[in-house]
């Protein structure tokens, strides 16, 4: 049976900082490996153990902005200070190749992507906190940030988590094993969707015709 290649997903993990999704993004990874991570670009500084290209693209303030004008970017937003986007031509070629591609971004993002031409191909996941003291506390126990940056974060969650009700789907990352899990149920689902099933007119086709085959004889 000749399945076919199906287009490929575009997978938007979104969360208020803390809450799981890049965590997410690489257990998924992880799971499945022909999964592509979409690598954003940003104007922020390299943090320690950062790699160009790997984690991010590190662009300065006027290429950033050349990019963004050139319409080279899916999304791009500012957060806490620092311009961040999604460069589109690595994205629309593993799609068109089949491919899955996950998304590690915010509301603003998720939100320019499902309104572009390649909505049709988005599926949404808002990953929630247990609670606003355990999204506290995970922050802290990252030490990456300041307690500034912290509390910054902190105000800024209340308006990511107002835009929960706008995803396809909402897991609550109480524990981390069965959100996982409940992400790989999701993926295999939208995978078996029927409009993201190409090869199976052609093959419905070929079992009428064996009904009409087998009334002939």
């Amino acid at each position: 049976m000749d399945q076919g290649t199906r287009r490929g997903l575009a997978i938007i993990l979104s969360s208020p900082s803390g809450a799981g999704k890049s965590t997410m993004a690489q257990r998924l990874m992880a799971w499945d490996t022909s999964l592509t991570f979409s690598v954003s670009a940003t104007t922020r500084l390299p943090r320690d153990g950062e790699v160009e290209g790997q984690h991010y693209y590190f662009r300065s303030r006027e290429t950033f902005g050349q990019m963004v004008l050139d319409g080279e970017m899916l999304e791009h937003a500012e957060v806490f200070g620092n311009h961040y986007g999604s460069p589109r031509a690595p994205v629309e070629t593993a799609l068109a190749a089949g491919r899955d591609v996950i998304f590690d971004i915010d509301w603003q993002g998720g939100q320019q992507i499902r309104n572009s031409s390649m909505g049709r191909d988005v599926v949404s996941i808002f990953i929630l906190p247990p609670s606003i003291a355990e999204l506290e506390r995970r922050l802290r126990q990252r030490g990456q940030d300041s307690d500034d940056v912290i509390e910054d974060r902190m105000a800024k969650s209340e308006a990511e988590i107002s835009h929960w009700a706008e995803y396809d789907y909402v897991l609550v990352n109480d524990d981390p094993d069965a959100c996982e899990t409940r992400l790989r149920t999701i993926l295999a689902a939208e995978r078996l969707r029927r409009d993201r099933q190409p090869w199976l007119t052609g093959f419905t086709r070929a079992l009428n015709n064996e009904f009409r085959e087998r009334a002939s004889t």
